[in-house]
């Protein structure tokens, strides 16, 4: 932002003493006499607040306003009015406009307005800034790969991102459902309201339905005041619901209500309540089949496959697998200020041979563990685990013992961790009682 000013208005004296009044004040001004004008500037410049008068010989200044805002949301707008038409002013402000003057009689006035606008426009683009960042981070283009079977999925979810549909996300456990969710949402007319996300695994029944609908003051014990559910958080925007599939039958059928009504009871209330978002799902299991044993609603199914995206497991695109791996090296290369990686032919055959039944998370987290127990720059098959090596290979290479091995695991470990076990036992996947036995067992200090 660079504290400019555009002044439209076809009273070309009135628009230079304006211009030369708050020019003395420091900020840059330019000017123009027609809203088309005034269009261009806003088009190649960057401009913070815009002084325009409601009446201009091609565009009627209350409409100038909303397409303003609708282009430029952080820029804001000044309405100048003439005496007797206070009410263009009002019509003004409630299409998106900061304030209102009238000429000839508020001239103390413009400059303090300026201010005032100049510090709200600030604000709302740092606001648009950090919005266009998250935008980006969560866009189609963040998703990695070249392969044909991710492009497909690509091309399809954001066909259906535009269209406000319900979605069901299918594929195999760490395929990235939670990422596409995020595109889609990223990618529809709801991308600037809230993304929620909930999987239904972590919760049972009870917390579950609180959780989601939200419940009422003394609703159950321990309800002692009234909690939105996730429903209402997300309104207007999108909820994904992750492991569709463990929701039990009851909260299915409340469920369904909400797709086909958009309303809603809270725990423990008796009036509707009305939402209007959309609701993504995702599961790795045969919801069909689940369906048809009694397992899961049959109507809650077709409901919420109005649109199914299957997502390509890592085995179905392994010309990504180097991508993807290589994209993780330098995230977690950057987290603990190692200089860049090179793979090895060795390292990379054997990323590309092994099977991935735990798909891009489990890349993820091996990319950290290489990372990890890394000494130098260029990476080789002996960072991998033993399962990416042949059985007698490893027996092969097994020239220290079981112990000896574990024990400097752990200490590379510790060291990345900067000494926090809390974090140590995350990345080793055990728990903190586990890891402070070992440590004594080990005589690690």
């Amino acid at each position: 932002m660079r504290d400019t000013v555009l002044i439209i208005d076809d009273e070309k004296k009135l628009c230079s003493l304006l211009a030369r009044i708050i020019e003395l004040e420091g900020f840059t001004v330019f000017q123009a006499h027609t809203a088309k004008e005034g269009l261009k500037v806003l088009s190649t410049q960057d401009i913070d607040v815009v002084i325009s008068d409601v009446k201009l010989p091609d565009m009627n200044g209350i409409e100038l306003v909303k397409q303003i805002k609708l282009n430029k949301p952080y820029v804001e707008v000044i309405s100048l009015t003439a005496f007797g038409t206070i009410q263009d002013g009002v019509m003004a402000m409630r299409n998106g406009a900061f304030d209102y003057i009238t000429k000839g009689d508020d001239n103390d006035k413009i400059i303090p307005l300026v201010y005032k606008a100049m510090d709200k426009a600030r604000l709302q683009y740092r606001v648009h800034e950090l919005e266009s960042k998250v935008i980006k981070k969560h866009s189609f283009d963040g998703i990695i790969g070249e392969s044909r079977a991710i492009k497909n999925t690509i091309e399809l979810a954001r066909k259906v991102a535009a269209a406000d549909t319900t979605v069901l996300l299918l594929g195999e456990t760490g395929t990235g459902k939670e990422v596409f969710a995020h595109s889609m949402h990223y990618g529809s007319p709801r991308k600037m309201k809230p993304f929620v996300a909930l999987n239904c695994s972590g919760f049972n029944h009870e917390l579950l339905e609180s959780e989601l609908f939200g419940h009422k003051l003394g609703a159950f014990t321990g309800a002692v005041k009234d909690k939105k559910g996730l429903l209402e958080e997300a309104n207007e925007g999108t909820l994904f619901l992750d492991e569709i599939g463990e929701m039990n039958l009851d909260l299915q059928a409340k469920l369904l209500r909400v797709l086909e009504s958009q309303t809603f009871i809270k725990v423990g209330d008796t009036q509707t309540t009305k939402v209007n978002l959309r609701i993504i799902a995702a599961t790795n299991r045969d919801l069909k089949r689940e369906a048809e044993a009694g397992k899961f609603r049959l109507d809650l199914f077709y409901r919420l496959s109005v649109f199914s995206i299957e997502l390509p497991s890592l085995s179905q695109r392994k010309s990504d697998v180097l991508l993807i791996a290589r994209h993780y090296l330098r995230e977690f290369a950057d987290k603990v200020n190692k200089p860049a990686f090179t793979m090895s032919d060795d390292f990379e055959a054997l990323l590309i041979g092994y099977s991935w039944k735990g798909n891009i998370r489990e890349l993820k987290n091996v990319m950290e563990r290489v990372v990890i127990l890394s000494d130098g720059q260029v990476l080789d098959g002996s960072l991998l685990p033993y399962e990416f090596h042949d059985p007698t290979d490893v027996a092969g290479a097994m020239t220290m013992k079981l112990e000896a091995v574990e024990k400097q695991h752990i200490l590379k470990v510790l060291r990345y961790a900067n000494g926090n076990k809390t974090e140590a036992a995350r990345l080793l996947g055990i728990g903190l009682t586990t890891l402070y036995r070992k440590l004594e067992d080990y005589k690690i200090s």
